[in-house]
């Protein structure tokens, strides 16, 4: 459950709302988009929830995929988590992070690859000790943000923008509001982790839904109230396409000089999300290693750590780091997580239909296939129209899978040597 949080508390929270104030100005429909992340979110748990419980191996999409469709399917869902999947959110939370720093004006790309290579270096070591630091950051992240949302609640709001009527319904209705749905869902992004560490669980029929279906839930109810927050006390237009929109709201509610202490907390706080994308991403890698020659090199693991796809993983992050900026990367890497997940929850129903004599232990999304459905039409809502508001990072993606096809080709042909 901390895995889970911890990934999806991350970047996304403190800093989308700008991206998404560029081009909506209703704060109900705001809300609303948030909640609609959390639906989605929550419908892909309790579908990846079934899916997981059959299929017991770690690898997430990579691992569903393979078993539930084919190799090549398989194969490239695990491609997009070894290149964007994990490295590109580990990026933005960097970026982040050191954007939120308050003491010292840095670069943000080259400190952020210092600070990744430190937290990878931790997770090298071993599994007890990735898991103590990563459940005391995570408890360390919910206080603060339950900290933030009391303090938002409880002060009094000086924007007025909620008591204003902005077209809530023509934006809603809008293709501006789907693709702001990119950046939410990316924000909702890591609903899924504790998928990718399924063979880690000591009884993954009973840990597994749990822990994506209760952290889904608590990180839906702590994200809808935290804009709530941001809107109540920030008006819109100091808000538009700002970055750290969390240390913005709180300069607002507590002035500039208490304010900067909790920069350094959401900071802190951020560490904790690299943490867990850098501890479950090469989980990925290396289970693909297991099967494909190409990958063989990173699928060695001492002490069950896989120390070699940590690295690779790590040197992903720092070309993304260097060559991408903010706002590409998170649109680029949400269409693809989006498709790839959308495959998983499609080929859940087929899973339910094979199986409906299988396994009593094992769990079964409630009113299925009602999850799945909800899910699969939201994300293709959003992909759509990503790819008619943003066509040039959406066919980077489709691109990236056109690489993966080929090395998938390349490695086929280096196993039959």
């Amino acid at each position: 459950m901390a895995i889970v949080v911890a990934n999806m508390i991350g970047t996304g929270v403190f800093t989308s709302l700008g991206f998404q104030l560029n081009d909506l100005n209703n704060p109900y429909a705001i809300l609303l988009l948030w909640g609609i992340g959390g639906v989605l979110a929550l419908s892909g748990a309790f579908s990846y929830a079934e899916i997981g419980t059959h299929i017991q191996r770690s690898g997430g999409e990579y691992a569903f995929l393979t078993a539930m469709f084919n190799p090549l399917i398989g194969y490239l869902a695990g491609w997009v988590s070894i290149t964007v999947g994990f490295a590109a959110p580990v990026a933005l939370a960097a970026i982040a992070c050191i954007e939120y720093f308050p003491y010292l004006q840095i670069n943000p790309k080259g400190v952020g690859i210092l600070l990744v290579g430190i937290i990878t270096m931790i997770h090298t070591k071993n599994l007890r000790i990735s898991s103590l630091f990563q459940n005391v950051s995570t408890v360390f992240k919910i206080i603060l943000v339950v900290a933030l949302i009391g303090l938002g609640l409880i002060l009094r709001g000086t924007s007025d923008d909620f008591s204003q009527e902005k077209y809530f319904f023509t934006e809603v209705m809008s293709p501006a509001f789907a693709v702001a749905l990119i950046y939410v869902s990316y924000s909702y992004s890591g609903w899924n982790a504790a998928a990718y560490i399924t063979e880690e669980f000591e009884n993954p029929r009973r840990s597994l839904p749990r822990a994506l279906i209760v952290g889904t839930l608590i990180v839906t109810v702590l994200y809808v109230l935290l804009q709530y927050v941001f809107l109540k006390h920030v008006p819109i237009a100091e808000l538009r396409g700002q970055l750290d929109v969390g240390r913005i709201a709180v300069h607002k509610m507590i002035g500039a000089d208490i304010g900067k202490y909790f920069g350094l907390a959401i900071s802190l706080l951020l560490v904790s999300g690299v943490s867990a994308m850098v501890w479950v991403g090469p989980r990925v890698t290396a289970s693909i290693g297991k099967e494909h020659a190409l990958w063989k090199y990173f699928s060695k693991e001492e002490q069950n750590v896989p120390a070699r796809a940590l690295w690779l993983q790590f040197a992903l992050t720092s070309i993304l780091l260097i060559t991408g900026t903010f706002e590409q990367i998170l649109i680029y890497c949400g269409v693809l997580l989006t498709l790839s997940s959308m495959m998983t929850v499609a080929g859940g129903i087929i899973l339910r239909v094979q199986n409906e004599k299988g396994s009593s232990d094992a769990y079964k999304s409630p009113f299925s296939p009602l999850f799945h459905i909800i899910f699969i039409i939201l994300a293709l809502w959003m992909v759509i129209y990503a790819f008619v508001d943003k066509p040039f990072e959406s066919m980077a993606g489709l691109g990236n899978l056109i690489l993966g096809g080929i090395t998938f080709w390349v490695s086929n042909r280096t196993k039959n040597k």
